[in-house]
């Protein structure tokens, strides 16, 4: 691109309105000594304590606490008596819950105690399944296998010297005779690697038995952390180099920044085996193989014990509601069904994905999802699951063409797929079973109520719930308003717009944002400037200006109150530009827009340090007072004419000024704390590409005055310049808290 001649930097006047009643900065502590001597402290009294309980009007706690449920108490308890008849028909058939899902030990191919090689599949429709490969010269019809009267195909290859026939690392298929009786290659279903054959494009299954198995440093699962600040990540678009990085890569080189910026936990993408790389991973072929791109079983336990080493929480971004309909290297058709594993016929087929459906009521089905949940908490470690697509899982038109509007008839009736319901309750309960310290987190959009309640209350057993309005909100807000017409009432309910006991994952932007087609928020912001303009030693302009100061608002205020917990998506901490591309036939099959650019961050002389750093503060002030998971949340103000929003949360409190030129001074903000404030944190500050207007609230304090203001007891008063926000806390609450943790190592 050509580049165009710099803009010339601009002065943003700035319009200084006062209040009444202002308190002069120069005579505060005097001021601060009057107050003292002449207001009297509130009298010390013993805390309240809220015996409030729900009336009892139902056996589930999500009708106690939401009444209006109780005309749908119906449909809980009918769910709620699937869900057990299920769980006792597994419990009566398995020995348990959890050795019905240890059956991955024992579906698909494993080497037995004296080298013999045996191998199960589940295909009823097939009328013969033989196995072949480089161990027998690619011989289509040396190894058969029987069938038993369940649909159950097994036969054993004996060992050659006591060692298994099949050398590790050599490739496997399975011939099988289809349910029309013609012969087609397959890979076996539980097949744990694949690799990609370089002429037919076709992924093969490799038999996976390395000699030297990884020998595990760390404890198989981590405890979940205090406060959950997620760091959304892809492996093979990791690296700033054009090409798919490696699990070991991303261990050695990503997982420092990681850690260095404050995350406490990593949810990986694209970890089961897809064939479409552009699919983001959302298309699995294999649902027990690792995506092959990036190397080997043995590399992706290197990577998530080097996770677990630096005290991060490792999260699988994993898909139980859609499956590939590839034929060739996938499931679909595999015996020459439809309804392996999948719903038959139209049912069995998302109109928009081009995916298969599967069939929740299937017993075999649940076999094989809830192995799947089993087999990557304990063969690999993972602390945790996202659960992409629950929408299409619980409703049976997927959620296609419809929105939801909160009324409690779009929940329960005929559109509700009860099977997908109970497959998620059974699923929460094996994951917890297996790790009690296990976070589940939902994808859901329409709503669900009950959805991040316990099982035993009424609810689907989800810890979380993807907060996924907001980032549309913001997105629209960009594209589609003057930043004078920003609603702060529309913004603060966006933000807190959640059910009460149900926990939600807050955040900007995740991969669906920055995807080609829409661009991150700081290219939002900063649009064609970023070619040019942010290097330290350009002008700043306008653009530039109001993009810094909204980049850090907008994270901060998403941060502090749109959740129990916080995601970013790689890159975004620092305001990655552009896009996200995958390589394809219309871009060149360019990596160009499929990495990160690492590098961007890294230099002293851009400006994207300054948002770098903002980012490690916010993580580095939540990691000291924990404010995210804190329940004590309340909405002060949200002021359209003044663009103000103030809320406490924890024990801080968070002020917002988004108005476009107005600052105010010694503004009045009602607050619960009637002991002086103090800055902690301020998006004015020079680290953070600040004009350090707030210096003097660092240093010094504001006094509280001892009257009620906004639905406060007491109020403060404060310089608020234009598009900054703030955190506060009462000196009455700094001795909570180990306040030598503040800080960080900031780009200079």
């Amino acid at each position: 691109m050509e580049a165009e001649e710099p803009e010339v930097e601009v002065k943003i006047e700035e319009k200084v309105i006062k209040q009444e009643n202002p308190i002069d900065p120069a005579k505060e502590e005097e001021e601060k000594k009057k107050t003292e001597s002449s207001v009297p402290l509130p009298e010390k009294k013993e805390p309240i304590v809220d015996n409030y309980e729900p009336q009892k009007i139902s056996e589930f706690e999500v009708i106690n606490q939401d009444p209006s449920l109780k005309n749908y108490e119906w449909a809980i308890k009918r769910r709620m008596d699937h869900y057990k008849n299920q769980l006792s028909q597994i419990e009566g058939n398995e020995k348990s819950l959890e050795d019905f899902s240890n059956s991955y030990k024992r579906m698909g191919l494993h080497v037995q105690d004296n080298g013999d090689i045996l191998y199960r599949e589940y295909a009823p429709g097939a009328k013969g399944i033989a196995l072949f490969g480089e161990f027998n010269g690619w011989n289509r019809d040396q190894y058969w296998a029987k069938r038993d009267k369940y649909g159950f195909w097994e036969l054993t290859i004996p060992a050659v010297n006591g060692k298994p026939a099949i050398e590790h690392n050599t490739k496997v298929k399975c011939n099988v005779v289809l349910a029309n009786g013609q012969r087609a290659d397959r890979n076996p279903i539980w097949c744990t690697y694949l690799i990609q054959n370089k002429e037919s494009f076709i992924f093969d299954c490799v038999f996976w038995n390395p000699p030297e198995p990884y020998q595990w440093k760390t404890e198989t699962h981590m405890k979940k952390p205090k406060s959950l600040r997620i760091y959304e990540c892809h492996v093979g678009m990791s690296s700033f180099d054009m090409k798919v990085s490696t699990y070991r890569e991303f261990a050695d080189t990503v997982i420092p920044r990681i850690k260095r910026t404050g995350y406490t936990a990593i949810q990986i993408m694209a970890i089961m085996e897809h064939a479409n790389y552009a699919s983001f991973g959302y298309h699995v072929n294999n649902f027990f193989a690792i995506a092959s791109r990036s190397g080997t079983p043995e590399d992706l336990k290197y990577l998530v014990d080097t996770a677990h080493e630096n005290g991060l929480f490792v999260l699988i971004d994993i898909v139980h509601s859609h499956a590939s309909s590839n034929v060739a290297d996938g499931f679909n058709n595999w015996d020459g069904t439809d309804y392996l594993y999948f719903h038959g016929g139209a049912m069995g087929h998302h109109s928009q994905w081009d995916s298969r459906l599967f069939n929740y009521s299937s017993y075999e089905t649940l076999r094989f999802l809830l192995s799947n949940c089993a087999f990557y908490s304990q063969e690999y470690h993972f602390d945790g699951f996202r659960f992409d697509g629950i929408t299409s899982m619980f409703y049976r038109n997927h959620g296609i063409g419809y929105g939801f509007s909160g009324a409690y008839h779009e929940y329960f009736g005929d559109n509700f797929d009860e099977d997908g319901g109970v497959y998620a309750m059974l699923a929460n309960t094996i994951i917890h079973k297996i790790n009690p310290e296990a976070i589940t987190i939902c994808e859901d959009v329409s709503g669900m109520p009950g959805i991040c309640r316990p099982i035993e209350d009424g609810g689907f057993g989800f810890d979380y719930r993807l907060n996924m309005s907001i980032s549309d909100k913001w997105i629209q807000l960009l594209k589609e308003y003057k930043d004078e017409d920003w609603n702060m009432g529309n913004i603060a309910f966006t933000l807190t717009n959640r059910r009460y006991n149900e926990k939600h994952v807050g955040y900007c932007e995740s991969h669906d944002q920055s995807i080609v087609g829409d661009k991150t928020i700081s290219m939002w912001l900063f649009d064609k400037e970023v070619y040019w303009n942010m290097s330290c030693n350009a002008p700043e302009t306008i653009v530039i200006n109001r993009g810094m100061c909204l980049h850090k608002m907008i994270r901060l205020v998403t941060f502090a109150l749109g959740g129990e917990a916080f995601l970013c998506f790689m890159g975004n901490e620092f305001g990655h530009p552009e896009w996200v591309d995958f390589p394809r036939p219309g871009n060149g099959w360019s990596y160009a827009h499929c990495r990160r650019r690492w590098d961007l961050c890294d230099s002293t002389f851009l400006r994207y340090k300054y948002l770098y750093n903002w980012d490690m503060a916010m993580n580095n002030l939540d990691e000291v007072f924990h404010f995210l998971p804190d329940n004590r949340q309340y909405v002060t103000l949200k002021h359209e004419g003044d663009k103000l929003i103030v809320f406490e949360k924890g024990d801080l409190l968070f002020i917002f000024n988004f108005h476009p030129y107005q600052s105010f001074d010694n503004y009045r903000i009602g607050t619960l704390w009637g002991t002086p404030h103090k800055i902690l944190l301020d998006s004015d500050e020079a680290r953070f590409f600040g004009k350090s207007r707030l210096t003097y609230g660092h240093e010094h304090t504001f006094p509280a005055i001892h009257e009620s203001w906004m639905n406060r007891p007491n109020y403060i008063q404060l310089y608020i310049p234009s598009r900054t926000c703030m955190v506060l806390i009462a000196e009455e609450n700094m001795d909570k808290y180990d306040l030598t943790k503040l800080g960080f190592k900031a780009i200079e």
